[in-house]
């Protein structure tokens, strides 16, 4: 990686990092300050050597461009980077603004400082082509291990109609087929519904890759990599729920016909057996059973592999909403508060969820990858000025009415 010479736009210290982004939000050591990249060090330099590398002028096709957007002045110039004070907002539309400067090849980011308004125009990055046949490697092994999982769930379940002589689907094949359609229609609907709205505010990503793993679901889910800044705070809510809404309205009708599916069995009639699987409840199900699909009192439900499909869907919508890190809710929860703030909310989910492992060995997983992943911190969107739409709002509540009524907190557990 090449070490870059950054320095402090406040303090003017001067520091050798690991690091060749053109701007360092609140980096300095000394005062907190952004820093920008000045210079390069390489191996062959002295650490007391200082690159001063020749000061760019600001292009003239960029400073008309900018006069048609703002009324701002050039404070200074740091490498690369040029940083403008805002004395007026011509062009509300940030998403137009960082569109007709990326045909120029600049990227830019508008933030507050105390009661400032700075304009940081740099050099937009190279992004690279995405690999066209992983995405497609991925996905046939996803629907294999699927397949497979819900062939392995299918033998339970009949064994299970076999034991109480009940009515059902006795096929593991075509059961095992509708596991996996189930699974793969949620998970990639979630993806989908993140990379419709990436492509609506212009935000370059790959395509869905899913995840097999051989387990009893076949699979660890599905992501896609976000390779270029969110515009701003709308971008980011619309990416953080679009997912998870998309996700949740497939789940439902899966959810609804898996239970309608399961077998329920008189409570008296069944025996505790030692290592049996135990789904916990979530209060989309308990509606589900008390509303849309009624099953006797005093019974114990079996869940067919749909519905343990739907299950999972509900689970997975739940998880990503965390508002924490890079999931989905974290995003959401950083178009609403700073990076620092950010970074101490994720520091107590983490903590929250690893206090929830007695419930749940999960949790303990869940709350380190949270703290290790809210180490790298999230930048959140590069308009940080633009004020949060009416609709977006709507939008955030909708979210956390998801993420209340899919909360689990006690996922699965073993009998014995």
């Amino acid at each position: 990686m090449s070490r870059g010479i950054y320095e402090c736009i406040n303090c003017g210290h001067r520091e050798i990092l690991d690091s060749s982004e053109p701007l360092l939000e609140k980096a300095c050591p000394r005062c907190g300050g952004d820093m920008v990249l000045v210079g390069f060090y390489t191996e062959s330099q002295e650490l007391t050597v200082q690159v001063q590398p020749s000061r760019p002028s600001l292009p003239e096709n960029l400073k008309e461009k900018l006069k048609e957007f703002y009324n701002l002045e050039l404070k200074q110039i740091d490498g690369n980077v040029f940083v403008f004070e805002v004395q007026g907002i011509m062009e509300n539309n940030f998403e137009r603004v960082l569109k007709e400067l990326e045909e120029l090849g600049y990227w830019a980011a508008l933030k507050k400082r105390e009661d400032k308004v700075l304009l940081f125009v740099f050099p937009a990055q190279e992004i690279k082509e995405d690999n066209r046949w992983l995405p497609w490697i991925f996905l046939i092994a996803t629907i294999f291990t699927t397949f497979l999982a819900g062939y392995y769930l299918s033998l339970a379940y009949i064994d299970t109609l076999n034991y109480y002589g009940l009515p059902g689907i006795r096929n593991p094949y075509l059961n095992a087929i509708a596991f996996s359609i189930s699974v793969m229609a949620i998970l990639g609907t979630h993806e989908l519904g993140h990379k419709i709205a990436a492509a609506y505010h212009g935000v370059r990503a790959t395509m869905p890759y899913f995840i097999p793993f051989p387990s009893m679901l076949g699979t660890l889910g599905a992501v896609i990599r976000v390779k270029s800044p969110l515009p701003t705070r709308n971008a980011a809510i619309d990416l953080g729920i679009s997912g998870p809404i998309a996700g949740f309205l497939i789940a439902l009708p899966v959810s609804i016909i898996g239970l309608r599916l399961s077998i329920p069995v008189p409570a008296e009639l069944v025996s505790p057996t030692e290592g049996s699987i135990v789904f916990g409840e979530n209060l989309i199900f308990l509606l589900l059973e008390k509303y849309i699909v009624t099953f006797p009192e005093d019974t114990v439900i079996f869940l067919h592999p749909v519905a343990i499909a739907g299950w999972v869907g509900i689970l997975v919508t739940f998880l990503n909403l965390i508002p924490a890190a890079q999931l989905d809710g974290g995003h959401i929860a950083r178009a609403f508060l700073s990076e620092k703030t950010h970074r101490y909310l994720t520091m107590a989910v983490g903590l929250v969820l690893i206090g929830m492992s007695f419930l749940w060995v999960g949790w303990l997983i869940w709350g380190m990858l949270v703290l290790l992943m809210g180490s790298v911190g999230n930048p959140g969107a590069l308009d940080e000025v633009s004020p949060i739409s009416k609709k977006r709002l709507v939008l955030v509540i909708l979210a956390v009415m998801i993420f209340l009524i899919s909360a689990t907190p006690r996922p699965l557990w073993v009998t014995g």
